[in-house]
């Protein structure tokens, strides 16, 4: 799939498949995330690669609406360390390792994690260390949307040429 395919084409999704991600497959996305940009190249983003269950359900309980990460073969949480943007460069990391997943036809879903001490207090790290963001991924247990404008306003709602136009 070509990059621009695969960026307009992916859907978050949180039904997964009962069936592991390969640790090659597994090593790419996460490298993908590794290779993301950062303010000032702080690289503050370090990545806790989670496939136990007994964690998955521990980190799940960090979150108002990560019920489902359980059920998500593998997830990757972003923690970081410093850096004068680092929730930013999280970000960046996590788009980075849904896209790459999608290419290798991974479905995935970021997740927000609300109770900090205990996201930390869960993957064991160090006290300066935060999880702003962590992606559950799996081979999807339904077909995603074919319609790749799904969900989206029109265009003119979004881009607007040197000054911004319309009520919206």
């Amino acid at each position: 799939m070509d990059t621009y395919h695969t960026i307009i084409s992916k859907r978050d999704t949180r039904a997964f498949l009962e069936k592991p991600v390969p640790d090659d497959v597994v090593r790419r996305i996460v490298q993908a995330g590794r290779m993301a940009g950062s303010s000032k190249n702080t690289q503050p983003c370090r990545f806790v690669i989670i496939d136990d269950q007994r964690v998955k359900e521990e980190f799940a309980a960090c979150g108002d609406f990560a019920t489902w990460i359980p059920q998500a073969p593998l997830v990757v949480a972003i923690a970081v360390i410093g850096g004068t943007r680092a929730e930013f460069d999280a970000g960046r990391a996590a788009q980075n390792m849904m896209v790459a997943a999608w290419a290798e036809d991974v479905g995935s879903c970021p997740i927000s994690l609300h109770r900090q001490t205990c996201a930390v207090e869960a993957l064991g790290l160090p006290g300066d260390a935060g999880v702003p963001v962590a992606v559950g991924f799996g081979y999807r247990a339904r077909p995603p949307k074919s319609v790749p404008e799904a969900a989206r306003l029109p265009w003119d709602d979004y881009a607007h040429h040197n000054r911004w136009h319309g009520d919206s």
